[in-house]
């Protein structure tokens, strides 16, 4: 017996790819000066995720009240971090203490969910990516939305305590409504949505709660000292004061998530920097973030990227479990196939002073052959980026990245390729065949 499967080749590279240079799509991909992770793509007349947010849907621009504090820069206009402090004076130097000390973070423009009901886990398990049927109390995980062919809608980070999932998210996340007339809506409204009779209730608690992300290799003393005491292992979760703590694997190999009430923000941010924290801004945040691999929604995705491109299958995508919408294409493509794009990290050539922007094209030869995602300068690796790249791009290869009058030479970072695992449907065929 044969299984035929149907939908686009996954070894297509060319087909499934989406074109890559901002002027060959109707994606527009506004740009950031300076340095920083880059504008991730927007349509046409509309803002880009991170501050005034698709204001059709009713989202408005957010501003950190710690902006109002002495010494934060805030991010460029139209940056996706825009809202938070970029950095504090000494972006390079926040790094160094993220990696010798403790630095705190403002992420409170981030968007918070609460599920609650005795069905909460069953009914998600049902509506995203992950297997979370038995995500204990105390625990949490990270998972995604796709669309109906596999593409990437959402990702969210969870958290399980006291009776509630807790899924946070990039402001304005948006999922495909599964009507048949299709378009975005907020993830809220998509949940929303999906509830049919299940005993579940779905609250945006954004106004209720801000986070706050706690990084270095003395975080755990400081948080000792505001008597916060998380747990050990990746993803755990501990309930604090009106909110939540959660280990989390990245970016570095010390972050700890604080969900705090969000009128107790700046309370929390002067117990943090007192009990030996440096302020730190989201540039750090992101100089690591592309250290670690781990990508940015919109900035280092477009509208055709599946999971296996950008690390979230095992992370954020179960392969085996059923019934979730999209599931067919993430199972193809792990049992079958391979990705035609992955993520590299890219290091720039640093002796012109200019860095390529996100949306720019990567060029080898005479031929495209991905797209530039986050792009920052990292204390130690000097200019780094994240990138889209066909399957067939190797280390070694001599790429240009840029448009216009920022084209530089680039390097793929050989730490970075994935391996050539073999594909399990594959190998079961073979052995059929003898």
């Amino acid at each position: 017996m044969r299984a035929e499967l149907t939908g686009p080749s996954v070894d297509d590279e060319d087909r499934l790819e989406h074109p890559v240079a901002a002027k060959q799509s109707e994606i527009v991909y506004p740009q950031v000066s300076g340095f920083g992770v880059g504008q991730g793509p927007v349509e046409k007349g509309k803002h880009a995720h991170g501050d005034t947010v698709l204001t059709s849907m009713g989202f408005m621009p957010y501003r950190s009240p710690l902006l109002d504090l002495p010494g934060p820069i805030a991010a460029p206009d139209g940056h996706p971090e825009e809202g938070v402090p970029w950095h504090w004076g000494d972006p390079f130097a926040e790094q160094r203490t993220a990696a010798r000390g403790a630095v705190v973070i403002d992420r409170s423009h981030r968007e918070i969910l609460a599920v609650t009901g005795e069905e909460r886990l069953s009914w998600l398990h049902l509506v995203i990516s992950q297997h979370v049927t038995g995500l204990a109390e105390g625990t949490g995980t990270e998972a995604l939305v796709l669309d109906s062919q596999g593409r990437v809608d959402t990702h969210m980070v969870l958290a399980h305590a006291d009776g509630t999932v807790w899924l946070d998210s990039d402001r304005g996340a948006v999922a495909t409504s599964a009507l048949p007339s299709g378009g975005k809506q907020t993830l809220r409204d998509y949940l929303e949505a999906m509830k049919f009779w299940s005993k579940v209730d779905i609250r945006d608690v954004s106004e209720e709660l801000a986070l706050l992300t706690v990084l270095g290799p003395d975080a755990d003393g400081v948080l000792a000292s505001t008597g916060v005491t998380p747990g050990a292992d990746a993803y755990s979760v501990v309930p604090i004061p009106g909110g939540f703590a959660r280990r989390m694997p990245w970016p570095g190999r010390h972050s700890v998530d604080l969900a705090v009430p969000r009128a107790e923000l700046a309370g929390w941010w002067r117990r943090l920097t007192d009990a030996g924290a440096r302020p730190a801004g989201s540039w750090t945040f992101d100089a690591l973030r592309v250290e670690s691999l781990r990508p940015r929604l919109g900035v280092d995705t477009d509208e055709r990227t599946i999971p296996h491109e950008v690390n979230w299958v095992d992370s954020a995508a179960h392969v085996a479990k059923g019934c979730y919408r999209g599931q067919e294409t993430v199972a193809k493509v792990h049992n079958v196939g391979r990705p035609p794009r992955y993520m590299a990290l890219l290091h720039l050539d640093g002796s012109p002073e200019i860095t390529p922007e996100t949306g720019d094209p990567v060029v080898l030869g005479e031929r495209t052959v991905g797209r530039v995602g986050s792009v920052v300068q990292h204390h130690e690796l000097g200019p780094i980026a994240l990138a889209l790249v066909k399957r067939s791009t190797r280390p070694g290869a001599e790429l240009l990245v840029g448009a216009e009058d920022r084209v530089v030479q680039a390097a793929i970072d050989p730490d970075s390729v994935p391996g050539e695992a073999p594909a399990p449907g594959r190998e079961a065929a073979q052995r059929l065949r003898g």
